[in-house]
């Protein structure tokens, strides 16, 4: 469909119009997993994943390994995602201790998991404060409106003595995030048919935090799709 780039609909259910990929190759990150043809966004997103990298090269490690975004018109994905639909979320992988890569290596990649299932509470031979600051610094950007981890990687994050805390709001537990965690942008001003999720509750949001075990629960029924996203993948 012609026209600006822009989203419509909810994360859950809408569709991207004048996606950007990602570039594969940038700096203080590397996309994985490439023959999904699943690293397109919001220029917003790209725009921002770019910044991102750039801040944890300056940190000093990384490249931090970038996973889904979207796909090129956005819209439900055939396996994987129930989200990922609107070109605003992004799932970046907790390991740091990768070197470049050639392209062709980075197809099916061992994810660690950082949580002990007995003990529900994080490894501390893969969960370093590297992990903790990539998350922090994901969450300085004003764009970001939620990251989903694993609580308790929400529990270790609470626990550190950070100087500025406020970012620790949009940190969500959330299950099967264990491995990596997914980064949400809030709805672009040129988008007037995207729909944002309520703002996080107030506080830190750091009382009463759950165990998030790996358990299978019932996929949710796919949402209906916003009229322009039906004219968009008709295309």
């Amino acid at each position: 469909m012609p026209g600006p780039p822009r989203t419509v609909g909810q994360h859950a259910a809408g569709c991207l119009i004048g996606a950007e990929p990602l570039s594969p190759d940038g700096i203080g990150y590397q996309a994985v997993e490439l023959q999904r043809n699943r690293h397109y966004g919001h220029p917003d997103l790209v725009d921002y994943v770019q910044a991102w990298g750039r801040r944890v090269d300056q940190a000093g490690f990384g490249p931090m390994l970038v996973g889904d975004m979207a796909q090129p018109r956005g819209g439900p994905m055939p396996y994987d995602h129930a989200s990922h639909q609107t070109g605003l979320d992004v799932d970046i992988w907790f390991r740091l201790d990768l070197p470049p890569l050639e392209r062709s290596q980075r197809k099916g990649i061992e994810q660690p998991i950082l949580v002990d299932a007995e003990t529900g509470k994080v490894d501390r031979t893969r969960w370093t404060d590297r992990q903790a600051e990539l998350v922090r610094l994901a969450a300085q950007d004003p764009r970001v409106t939620r990251i989903f981890v694993d609580g308790a990687i929400k529990r270790d994050l609470c626990e550190r003595q950070w100087k500025d805390r406020s970012w620790l709001q949009r940190i969500r537990p959330w299950p099967f995030h264990d491995e990596h965690f997914h980064l949400r942008l809030r709805c672009p001003a040129d988008s007037p048919d995207c729909v944002d999720q309520p703002p996080p509750p107030p506080g830190e949001g750091c009382e009463g935090i759950l165990p998030t075990p790996r358990t299978i629960t019932t996929a949710s029924p796919p949402r209906p799709l916003p009229a322009t996203c039906e004219a968009v993948f008709d295309q």
